[in-house]
């Protein structure tokens, strides 16, 4: 139950810092993607307030337990995939999935459908995984290539 609501806490403070910086709002966003029009740099410093905070805990959390957090994972296709489809949706819409989720309640008509766009997404990407894992050739059959 504490970590119930010290996730829901947390969510909160997100929320509401995603409210008091303008971010739930689409043309802030797009505008900071618009280098040749009227560009608007204030998502740059909640980036680089973000960036900071989250580097700051990362360092503190690395000399505590001399290791690092996680295992880091190579950069691939999927990865540089993903993200570029990541990036088109968030330019074109304006939105990602933190502010998205925060707008569902202030703008439901805009929120909605783009929160149900981005479900179909994530559905069928971990559609086209099972599948291109189940086509896959196993490892021992005939089909497997010898290394």
């Amino acid at each position: 139950m504490k970590a119930a609501l010290s996730a829901f806490g947390a969510g909160l403070v997100f929320g509401a810092g995603l409210l008091i910086s303008g971010m739930t709002d689409p043309h802030r966003v797009r505008a900071f993607l618009d280098f040749a029009g009227h560009w608007n740099p204030s998502l740059a410093g909640v980036m680089a307030g973000a960036i900071g905070v989250h580097g700051t805990a990362l360092w503190l959390e690395r000399r505590k337990h001399r290791s690092a957090l996680l295992p880091q994972a190579p950069i691939d296709a999927k990865l540089v995939g993903g993200a570029a489809v990541f990036g088109v949706g968030w330019g074109l819409a304006g939105y990602c999935p933190g502010p998205a989720i925060v707008t569902l309640g202030l703008a439901p008509g805009r929120g909605w459908i783009f929160f149900a766009a981005m479900a179909v997404g994530v559905v069928l990407g971990d559609a086209l995984a099972r599948a291109r894992v189940a086509s896959a050739p196993r490892e021992g059959s005939a089909e497997a290539p010898a290394c």
